[in-house]
């Protein structure tokens, strides 16, 4: 059985602080590796083990990556600790849910390739993404052997405006050891991006596990989803690596921290407009639209800021409307019940 040591599973003081004085030594604490619907997959500093899920923690509310407390023989689940970073977005789709895709993540990688898959929006919004969730980020640009990929470097610098990006073939071990410098002993990193740009193949040459990947499609350089749950895989270098799902949809909401994080240049102009308000459309003293006529800032990019804000806004209303919903349905069912309960005891 292979063994680990809850360092090298990623365990900092962040977690060590959540436990009481009568749980440490007593209770053993164990990172989520797979989830099922009704059961969890962990990693101890015994192994691997597989838990039941308890009605009081229902699958939703746990990510791969997350921390748990076990109890003292270790067959079932105390408690989930509060993580260190967490990302997620609005569940797919017209309902109001928020859907885990990772927790405690170091490093999040964003593996695009140089073909017609580019796509500063797509950057844009893992940025955000990363950055709302505590998570530090990466560019990975891949199939870089197919091109001259010094234009779609280029891209990816001026969308990332600092964040560090790699230029690589997913297949190439010594080009490929970049990557594995960020997810080092105890260190995590997460791919994401979408189908057939290459994670499952990095993923792999990271790994050392022949993982299943599929062609792309020439015409649109589409792929198809290789990848089809999340899970927490040891790397060659001694890290761990969760390879994620391609996702075709990624909505943000709660993100205006990692939107403004992303857009810095656009939100550092607006505070120089004469109004505070602005629009950025046409007012007189707008700090965003001299800097258009100026030529340094592309509308494309002032374009691109708009539409995450006003995206980000109606998600987090609706979701903030649903949980309203929720408790004021839940005061009104607890009203109810007592009332009943009143006319049962004669009141």
């Amino acid at each position: 059985m292979i063994t680990h040591t809850l360092a090298g599973l990623g365990w900092s003081a962040d977690f060590l602080r959540q436990l009481d004085l009568d749980e440490i030594g007593r209770c053993s604490p164990a990172r989520v590796a797979v989830v099922h619907r009704t059961r969890l997959d962990v990693i101890g500093e015994g192994g691997s083990l597989s838990l039941p899920l308890s009605p009081a923690l229902p699958t939703g509310e746990v990510a791969v990556g997350d921390w748990l407390l076990l109890t003292p023989n270790g067959d079932a689940i105390l408690r989930l600790l509060d993580r260190r970073s967490h990302l997620s977005r609005k569940a797919a789709g017209t309902g109001v849910a928020r859907q885990a895709i990772v927790a405690n993540v170091d490093t999040l990688a964003i593996v695009t390739s140089c073909n017609a898959e580019f796509s500063e929006s797509r950057l844009d919004r893992y940025l955000a993404l990363a950055r709302a969730g505590g998570v530090a980020p990466l560019i990975v640009l891949t199939k870089a052997d197919l091109v001259d990929a010094s234009s779609f470097r280029l891209r990816a610098e001026a969308a990332g405006r600092g964040v560090p990006v790699l230029v690589l073939d997913a297949r190439n071990s010594a080009q490929v050891a970049e990557v594995a410098t960020f997810c080092g002993p105890g260190r995590t990193l997460a791919l994401v991006g979408s189908s057939g740009v290459g994670k499952s193949t990095l993923a792999a040459t990271l790994t050392g596990q022949a993982l299943a990947t599929q062609a792309i499609r020439e015409e649109d350089a589409k792929g198809r989803h290789t990848t089809t749950a999340r899970h927490l895989i040891a790397t060659l270098g001694g890290g761990w690596l969760i390879d994620t799902p391609g996702m075709r949809e990624l909505q943000l909401a709660d993100a205006e921290e990692g939107i403004s994080a992303t857009f810095d240049d656009i939100e550092a102009l607006a505070c120089d407009c004469r109004f505070s308000d602005c629009s950025h459309d046409g007012e007189p003293g707008c700090a965003v639209a001299a800097a258009m006529a100026a030529g340094e800032l592309d509308p494309a990019r002032l374009a691109r800021w708009r539409k995450l804000k006003r995206e980000d806004r109606v998600n987090t209303e609706t979701l903030a409307e649903a949980r309203a919903r929720s408790r004021a349905f839940g005061k009104m069912a607890r009203r109810a019940m007592q009332a009943k309960r009143d006319r049962q005891d004669g009141w």
